[in-house]
């Protein structure tokens, strides 16, 4: 295994700029290899549904349990900065209507694996989940449970924008059955508050983290965005010390992505306002060094958490797994995604749903599973998902491991990968040796830098501009 970034004794290990600056490229997040600018129209839903059928028929394996995503895409505020699918608006009845579509495609889902199918995981994400009411989401659970068995001790979560919730709504949550929770805070500043149009007081924060605590919730979840207008490095070092005082079990911190081209509410934006790259890198370097030296374990990439999280545990016991949601605790298992824009994974296949409302419902009113497109793995996408997920989760990749798999010879099949690795090796980021590859404590900062070396589709054609920042 790698070597823990955290010592035994608790302290950390500097990155130092030059090395950030160095790589401060533009790359994937591997939340899935091929990555999703790769799926096809050609992949439909019936494609999909023969995926299912060869789920349950694989012969001597009982499937593992699913791991299940719910996009609520509606917000009542826009947020300039977002990235997400979302639909704008205050008209809560779209939230009825929208279920009913939820309904039919459950159903379809469930026609085909049969109901009961276990799940250990579910992730409510958006847009804004809580937009929904809480007998919306009492509805929605219900619809889940009909045609899924929750097994206990799942990790069963919902994102959160503070501004819709109170106390009283996160025990209704609680209630539920949602164990972990992920609240969208960003910063505190409020001068960048104002930037982004999303305001929500460090007080409000505060509160409901409190009492979140006091509720029970198995894991509180902060995200912050670093790199949007206003911010500096001093006003981001102010959030990232008022974040470690808070005390999330959990933080995410983002790098901003500028592409006002491709989301029309980041054109309001004033490019003036945004941070350089020299900034953008020196926020990193205080949110590492922070979050740090305040006892978080890096679980990698942009991800913390505290030691007692069940991340951070998994972490150390080489358990990390990755999907579309990030790093996960789950075994890697098949995600069905369920809304509209909803992508999963069955097999060696992934699928992603409409992403425009009228497409996802005219789908569903025909009887049919909503995917737009997809992707069917090839044989060395199988073989480099396999050593891309190494590299992100457990940080090793293991030579005889991959020949055994796949019937290949690492060091012929993968010759090109090696030579192009030396460079990262010069700079300490990984050893190459006769057993394997491994990323080194401190190229487990970069390793998404070096899972883009066996990206064969990045390698061949280098259009980068589409992907967000690696720092």
């Amino acid at each position: 295994m790698f070597e823990p970034i955290l010592s035994q004794e608790g302290g950390n290990r500097d990155v130092p700029e030059a090395l950030l600056r160095r790589f401060d490229l533009q790359g994937p997040r591997y939340t899935s290899y091929p990555t999703a600018d790769r799926f096809v129209d050609a992949f439909t839903g019936a494609d999909q549904a023969q995926a299912l059928v060869q789920r349950g028929a694989r012969p001597g394996r009982v499937p593992q349990p699913l791991s299940l995503y719910v996009h609520i895409p509606f917000c009542e505020s826009l947020c300039y900065y977002c990235a997400c699918n979302k639909i704008v608006t205050r008209q809560h009845g779209r939230g009825a209507i929208y279920l009913d579509y939820l309904e039919r495609e459950i159903g379809l889902y469930a026609a085909l694996l049969g109901r009961g199918t276990p799940v250990s995981q579910l992730h409510l994400g958006g847009g804004t989940p809580t937009f929904l009411t809480d007998a919306e989401l009492g509805r929605l659970m219900a619809m889940l449970k009909r045609c899924f068995e929750l097994v206990p001790g799942g990790e069963y979560s919902i994102e959160i924008d503070p501004r819709t919730v109170d106390g009283e709504r996160l025990a209704a949550i609680a209630a539920l059955g949602f164990s972990r929770i992920s609240f969208g805070v960003q910063d505190f500043d409020p001068a960048v508050q104002r930037a982004v149009h999303r305001v929500q007081p460090a007080e409000q924060v505060f509160a409901l983290v409190e009492q979140a605590r006091a509720i029970g919730f198995d894991s509180i979840n902060v995200d912050l965005i670093y790199g949007l207008p206003r911010q500096t490095a001093e006003s981001f070092a102010r959030t990232v010390a008022q974040v470690a005082q808070l005390r999330p079990d959990r933080i995410a911190a983002y790098a901003y992505a500028h592409l006002p081209d491709r989301f029309k509410p980041q054109r309001r934006l004033l490019t003036a306002d945004l941070p350089d790259a020299a900034a953008k890198v020196a926020m990193l370097s205080r949110a590492l060094a922070g979050f740090l030296s305040s006892g978080y374990t890096y679980i990698g990439m942009d991800h913390f958490a505290l030691p007692h999280d069940a991340l951070a545990v998994a972490r150390r016991q080489g358990r990390l797994h990755r999907n579309f949601q990030g790093y996960s605790t789950q075994p890697d298992c098949d995600l069905i995604g369920l809304g509209v824009s909803a992508i999963g994974r069955v097999g060696s296949t992934y699928s992603q749903n409409a992403r425009r409302m009228e497409e996802y419902c005219d789908h569903l009113d025909q009887g049919r599973l909503p995917v737009a497109r997809g992707l069917a793995l090839t044989r060395d996408d199988l073989v480099r998902r396999a050593v891309i997920m190494a590299l992100m989760c457990q940080g090793e990749v293991l030579f005889e491991t991959v020949a055994v798999a796949w019937l290949v010879d690492f060091r012929s099949y993968f010759a090109a990968e090696l030579r192009q690795l030396a460079p990262l090796e010069e700079q300490g980021l990984v050893s190459v040796g006769s057993e394997g590859i491994r990323v080194t404590a401190q190229g487990w900062f970069f390793v998404r830098v070096v899972a883009m070396v066996f990206d064969r589709y990045l390698q061949a054609d280098r259009n980068r501009a589409r992907f967000s920042r690696v720092l």
